[in-house]
């Protein structure tokens, strides 16, 4: 095939900007309800039972619906899916921010989640397609990468902030600013070309087996967390997103223009890149879920100072990112970029497991975050690369679109698998030691804050497990080569020799 010389897109950098704050504010989100949720619960009444539609609502539609938003961002095009996705989230975020009632704090979560996963495949996808020489794409993919991994922590700090000092519906309508800005800035430096839009008809089987086979399995872990593992829901919502996806397997493999075209899929890299990359967001939600718990109900931090206490892991994925991740990537194979950054990871949260009572903040938790920062930082930049490197412009909506549904379903089983684990190991060692504490008012809560912290120590455990496998699968699935090539050739896929197609700016 003859290749065709393009100009570089003269206002990409700009345009990598409106992309990344549109980043940011989804990435913000995932975090930023949280610490927000509890005066939320109070103010709008909702019951504990229903607290966790909050979360769910939002979980759901994003990760059951990424695949298709990736699809449409090919089929309508990535700038206006992009757009499209900015208005909406903003639209979805003021109406959370007005919700008087519980189910309309409900329906916007659910609409965020619609638009997220309209906005976050188009986003990448958009940057795929964009920056195709070597050293640029690493630096945009290590700017990428850093937002992508650092803006949850982010989340925690403002969520603390809005909530502390205004209120919690600050927590939506700070998204609208965000989205406003990236829209309109996006809408004027972002011109693609026609040629790479994939007008097959859309794959509708496709898009309703993936959608609520996604939407079960993500749902099957968000119930294990409140009804356990045994309950007769939750085994019948793994069943079925079982069947369902299988389904979607068989028929992705059958039809003439599939939703997510099994070459993305099965490709070694890009294989290899979802499965670990989802592995370390499980291990990775050890961190966020543990140690915020930790540090406002055992050490009695305020919201806004435990997350300040996030800021060195913040500081460790910008510089794993844009300082290590960014300038290694053209010089040596992404696994040993991506295996050593997992295994960094793991080590950081093998110190966690030493936690105690009266752990040191600067000694333990302090040089802890930063190494999970460095390690998670150098990891995710030259993945959120390769996932998308080489691939055919008409594909590169599903392809981006896998890597957010990696993460989301990772962050899905992460929530649920490490919290059932930690509040298993709190449940035995109450039961073991609160005779110990005898009538003693104090004695009794030093021995469940001693719980509390076994539990977590006991999950870590497990993060620790899981992040030294997401090691194991870079190692052992991802051959890219490194080195000053360009995309097609760092795929190693066999899509590897399709021409990049740059998008054309006017």
């Amino acid at each position: 095939m003859s290749k065709t010389v393009t100009e570089p897109n003269p206002q990409r950098w700009k345009a990598l900007t409106f992309i990344a704050i549109a980043q940011l504010m989804v990435v913000l989100d995932a975090t930023i309800v949280n610490i927000a949720l509890p005066s939320a619960q109070a103010d709008l009444e909702i019951s504990n039972g229903n607290r966790q539609w909050v979360i769910t609502a939002y979980a759901l539609a994003f990760g059951g619906l990424l695949l298709f938003g990736g699809r449409i961002a090919d089929l309508w095009g990535r700038k206006n899916t992009f757009v499209t996705g900015l208005l909406g989230f903003a639209g979805a975020s003021a109406l959370g921010g007005a919700a008087t009632e519980p189910w309309m704090m409900f329906g916007a979560r659910a609409l965020q989640g619609v638009f997220g996963a309209l906005l976050a495949p188009a986003a990448l996808s958009i940057l795929a397609v964009m920056f195709t020489e070597s050293k640029e794409r690493a630096k945009a993919f290590g700017i990428y990468g850093a937002i992508a991994g650092g803006g949850g922590a982010v989340g925690l700090i403002l969520g603390g902030v809005l909530t502390e000092y205004l209120n919690w519906r600050w927590t939506f309508f700070v998204n609208i600013p965000f989205a406003i800005v990236a829209a309109v800035g996006a809408f004027a430096v972002i011109h693609e070309s026609e040629g790479a839009r994939n007008r097959s008809p859309l794959d509708i089987p496709g898009v309703l087996l993936s959608t609520t086979g996604l939407v079960s399995l993500v749902y099957g872990f968000t119930r294990a967390e409140a009804e356990g593992w045994s309950d007769g829901g939750t085994i019948g919502m793994f069943v079925a997103s079982a069947v369902l996806l299988a389904a979607f397997v068989l028929v992705e493999s059958k039809v003439r223009a599939p939703l997510l075209p099994l070459r993305v899929l099965l490709d070694r890299n890009r294989g290899g890149i979802y499965l670990s990359m989802g592995l370390a967001v499980i291990g990775m939600f050890g961190l966020f879920l543990f140690l915020t718990y930790y540090l406002q109900v055992v050490k009695g931090y305020s919201p806004v100072k435990s997350g300040l206490a996030f800021l060195p892991m913040v500081t460790g994925m910008i510089v794993g990112s844009t300082q290590i991740g960014a300038r290694l990537m053209t010089r040596v194979p992404a696994r040993l970029l991506m295996g050593p950054g997992f295994l960094a990871a793991a080590v950081a949260m093998l110190m966690l497991t030493q936690l105690e009572l009266d752990s040191s903040y600067p000694a333990l938790i302090l040089p802890a975050q930063l190494l999970l920062g460095l390690g998670m930082g150098t990891a995710f930049m030259p993945a959120m690369s390769l996932a998308t490197a080489g691939i055919d412009p008409r594909d590169a909506g599903v392809a981006s679109a896998m890597v957010n549904t990696s993460q989301q379903v990772g962050g899905a089983i992460g929530t649920a698998l490490l919290n059932t684990i930690a509040a298993s190991a709190t449940t035995t060692y109450l039961d073991d030691h609160m005779a110990q504490a005898g009538a003693s008012e104090q004695g009794a809560r030093l021995v469940q804050l001693q719980g509390m912290v076994e539990g977590y120590t006991s999950a870590i455990w497990w993060a620790v497990g899981i992040l030294a496998t997401a090691s194991l699968v870079a190692f052992t699935f991802i051959t890219a080569g490194g080195g000053k090539t360009g995309p097609a050739v760092a795929s190693g896929g066999k899509d590897a020799e399709v021409e990049p197609v740059l998008v054309a700016m006017h």
